[in-house]
């Protein structure tokens, strides 16, 4: 199956007629529009947007055959994807998140450290998981200091593990 990026997350329905907020996950919030048809993550599903207008921080959205308030809150939650290859192509020092799940993570030496399993934002800025060999995923801030280099065509992100991780030290930042 190819590669599939999720571009926008269905929410609450918005007025009588079946329209529903919609949060997108791209540059230009519009472009979902362009895209064509938008399929849940395992395909069975797929949605037209026929009208969209921005609304605070996200789009109030008409999908096609969706008509009523209640079918539209059936969707609330529904995550809404399209294949990579419809996205633009990138410039050469820019990437898609989706472009650095399953690559390499090594330190600054090329010491292997795991591999990158999921780029999150609960809100506060990206966070990026990586899977070690062994043991539990960590968490760290996707910034630049922590992530100075992506390297696509090598296969490999650098991460520069914090002191406290790196060395074991358990200590807290309070401290």
């Amino acid at each position: 199956m190819p590669a599939q990026i999720c571009v926008a997350r269905i929410g609450a329905a918005h007025g009588v007629r079946g329209a529903v907020k919609l949060w997108t996950f791209t540059e230009d919030p519009l472009a979902v529009k362009r895209y064509g048809s938008l399929a849940t993550k395992d395909g069975a599903r797929r949605f037209e947007v026929t009208h969209a207008r921005e609304a605070k921080g996200h789009l109030v959205a008409t999908l096609k055959g969706i008509a009523t308030r209640e079918e539209a809150e059936r969707l609330n939650g529904l995550e809404l994807y399209i294949a990579r290859e419809k996205l633009p192509e990138t410039d050469a020092d820019e990437y898609y998140h989706a472009d650095l799940i399953g690559l390499a993570a090594v330190n600054a030496v090329n010491e292997p450290i795991g591999r990158v399993i999921a780029i999150h934002n609960f809100g506060a800025g990206d966070i990026i998981e990586i899977a070690p060999p062994n043991g539990v995923t960590m968490l760290l801030p996707f910034t630049n200091a922590v992530v100075p280099t992506v390297d696509l065509a090598n296969g490999r992100v650098v991460i520069e593990l914090p002191a406290e991780v790196e060395g074991g030290d358990e200590k807290s930042s309070r401290d």
